[in-house]
């Protein structure tokens, strides 16, 4: 089993809540919602019930609609079906991608305040207004997202977590980790980014070490995609598919945001804005957006229609973007490695900070200002907010270049202009650490450290 650090949250979530929330994990198809929360409830409980609603029967949906007015029927009919012992406070009940069956998740209200037993739901697309339009959402659900691996998972899941000690004490320390060490893990990130961290192909690497099995899985990941977009985006399923099918275009270019006019000449926002959400909330694609004034109000500052868009697994992108033959040649994957590769390498450093941030907990935004004053005009590529806020200083800058030869115009510009809200300005890149002129030069692995 490849450890998730979300084990150690439901692990939190049972310890606290004892019964009186139920717990919704969502996350995108394949990311491993199911396979984790089984092995939650095989762990941690004396017994468990998992229902899958993108199988069960007429019969088992029936008793949440008859069934809920007399709870003692209800849990003695699934005990039966499922022939399973239910055990007060020690049974948990999982309703597995429950977004296929609304009243199952109508029904947790009732159920959280029987107190009997515990509940996890897995979900996807559950945001989606066709998906929650008859029901009433419970406000008992706590919600946890689930992202694909990230890179210190996969670090441990191929046995090297004596390197993640060091990186994490260089990163406190402001120290360099050393040629051998840096080297190492760089080539382990690079690993990293060509799998990417969907579970399945994390899991075929680690038993096959063959890029090109690896591809395969992950091109069974985005066709599994495109068939959801054509089965549930529903009326927006032809822009969705579009702006799917252009993201890799898209962050290819020197400037990243997203063009709507590569869409259909005439394209607005408006016309698209929904297609975007769906994406976004199916977990496909991680959005940043510009803020107009970087403060510690990023969000109230957003402009929503100037926007990124990238994949939210970096090792579908490579294998979405490199798709000339329908697989990727096993050269293209040694190129990547031993960074021989001379092209759209910016868009996969670019796309796999963005993955790393979010998995982290932060929101992506940007700035990006254009002016006829030079001195004015910049784009710094993320900004990122402390946790704890203070009176100043709470917004970090991040520029992320992925070449060796680079200048920091944009930054030294918006240092100058917006010190008094500046916190750790953060330069990522190939090398190892360093601290210059009180810019934090950060090797791109340590990044989920920010």
């Amino acid at each position: 089993m490849i450890k998730r650090k979300i084990y150690n949250e439901l692990l939190e979530w049972k310890n606290i809540s004892d019964g009186k929330t139920a717990v919704m994990l969502e996350g995108a198809r394949r990311v491993g919602k199911s396979y984790i929360a089984e092995a939650f409830a095989k762990n941690e409980y004396k017994s468990y019930i998992l229902i899958d609603f993108s199988k069960t029967n007429a019969d088992v949906k029936d008793v949440f609609v008859n069934n809920l007015e007399n709870l003692d029927d209800f849990f003695m009919y699934l005990s039966g079906y499922y022939n399973t012992k239910l055990y007060e406070s020690d049974t948990l009940f999982i309703f597995d991608e429950v977004q296929m069956f609304p009243r199952a998740r109508e029904a947790i209200k009732h159920l959280v305040a029987d107190r009997r037993y515990h509940y996890l739901e897995t979900g996807s697309l559950m945001s989606i207004k066709e998906n929650v339009s008859d029901i009433v959402i419970p406000s008992e659900e706590r919600h946890l997202n689930m992202y694909p691996i990230d890179f210190f998972e996969f670090v441990a899941a191929l046995g090297e977590e004596p390197m993640l000690a060091w990186m994490g004490k260089c990163f406190k320390e402001d120290k360099a980790m050393g040629q051998a060490m840096h080297r190492k893990a760089m080539t382990l990130f690079r690993k990293y980014m060509i799998v990417g961290g969907m579970p399945q192909a994390v899991q075929c690497y680690m038993d096959t070490n063959d890029f090109e099995e690896v591809d395969k899985v992950k091109r069974d990941i985005l066709n599994l995609y495109r068939q959801d977009i054509v089965k549930y985006a529903g009326k927006y399923s032809v822009k969705v598919e579009s702006i799917f099918d252009d993201i890799p275009a898209q962050l290819s270019k020197h400037e990243t945001r997203f063009k709507l006019s590569s869409l259909g000449r005439g394209s607005r926002y408006r016309d698209y804005e929904d297609s975007f959400f769906w994406l976004n909330d199916s977990r496909v694609i991680n959005i940043a957006y510009n803020t107009q004034e970087p403060n510690v109000g990023l969000r109230l500052n957003r402009d929503r229609v100037t926007l990124k868009c990238y994949m939210a697994d970096t090792g579908l992108l490579i294998s979405h973007a490199f798709d000339e033959n329908g697989l990727i040649s096993e050269e293209i994957y040694k190129k990547i490695l031993y960074d021989k590769i001379d092209v759209n390498m910016g868009m996969l450093v670019e796309n796999v900070v963005s993955q790393m941030l979010t998995s982290s907990g932060h929101k992506l935004y940007f700035y990006s200002k254009a002016s006829k004053d030079r001195d004015k005009r910049m784009e710094i590529d993320f900004l990122v907010s402390k946790k704890r806020i203070t009176s100043k200083h709470n917004v970090s800058p991040i520029e992320v270049k992925s070449g060796k030869n680079y200048t920091l115009t944009s930054l030294r510009k918006y240092i100058s202009h917006f010190g008094e809200y500046t916190d750790i300005p953060y330069v990522i890149h190939q090398g190892d650490l360093k601290v210059d002129e009180g810019i934090k030069y950060l090797p791109i692995y340590m990044t989920p450290l920010i």
